[in-house]
């Protein structure tokens, strides 16, 4: 618990039976995590048999693989029936610490925003985090478009470490969203749509052989995807185009 309210990390995981347990250990020691919520999408090594041995935990499997779209969305959905005010999602692969868990809970269950990233951009250490240059271009380029077409002021929309309040997680319609990567993406363009405050935190990464990234086909797929999103967030807010992503609001 943080300030009476029930703090919940949710993990989509995929083929992360070896980094699972120690991410999940770290996660419990910051003392402030009431339940873990792992969803595993298909996985094909032995994920679900170590998730079932983690205690506190809800574990929920896809029997076949369905996207990390897909896997996030059944991770929100078991977060809020297991009544969580702050829900915190950290991949299972250990790129992230879990040691910012306390800082976000505080800054959602604190009332001061909605939402958190950990981005992996502020404070300049991705490149010496052994992010490969490419993507860390990339990721600059995208970011530097969407905040244009968004109109935000975000260093990076890529990280795979946010925290949010349920409230704010009850009001999005994620439905809507894609099943693939490009979720991510959306998602962050709805917290913009309904014009809330999005916080950043500085997280250092780390990127090994156990880490969890796509190759460079499904990034260029992902990049326009993003492109895709914020073209449609402009437009939606021009009032040229309607989207079920971005609804009008009462």
């Amino acid at each position: 618990m943080y300030n009476n309210k029930k703090v919940i990390v949710v993990m989509p995981a995929y083929n992360a039976a070896k980094t699972l347990h120690r991410t999940y250990d770290e996660v419990m020691a910051q003392g402030v995590v009431d339940l873990v919520v792992v969803v595993d999408d298909g996985s094909q090594d032995d994920t679900v048999s170590v998730a079932r041995t983690l205690p506190q935990t809800i574990v929920h499997v896809h029997e076949k693989n369905r996207g990390y779209g897909a896997n996030q969305k059944s991770c929100y959905r078991l977060a809020l029936e297991a009544g969580g005010d702050i829900i915190i999602m950290i991949h299972p692969d250990y790129q992230y610490t879990p040691m910012l868990i306390p800082a976000m809970a505080s800054m959602i269950g604190n009332g001061l925003y909605q939402c958190v990233l950990g981005s992996r951009i502020l404070g300049g250490y991705a490149l010496e985090g052994g992010m490969p240059v490419w993507k860390y271009v990339a990721n600059r380029a995208l970011t530097l478009v969407e905040n244009i077409l968004l109109g935000a002021k975000l260093s990076e929309y890529h990280t795979g470490y946010r925290a949010f309040s349920g409230e704010l997680i009850r009001q999005l319609p994620l439905v809507e969203n894609s099943d693939d990567f490009v979720f991510d993406n959306q998602m962050l363009a709805q917290i913009l749509w309904f014009n809330y405050l999005v916080a950043e935190i500085s997280c250092p990464t780390k990127y090994f052989a156990e880490a969890s990234s796509i190759n460079l086909r499904r990034s260029i797929k992902y990049g326009f995807g993003c492109l895709g999103t914020g073209l449609a967030f402009r437009l939606a807010r021009w009032n040229i185009i309607k989207s079920r992503k971005f609804p009008v609001k009462n």
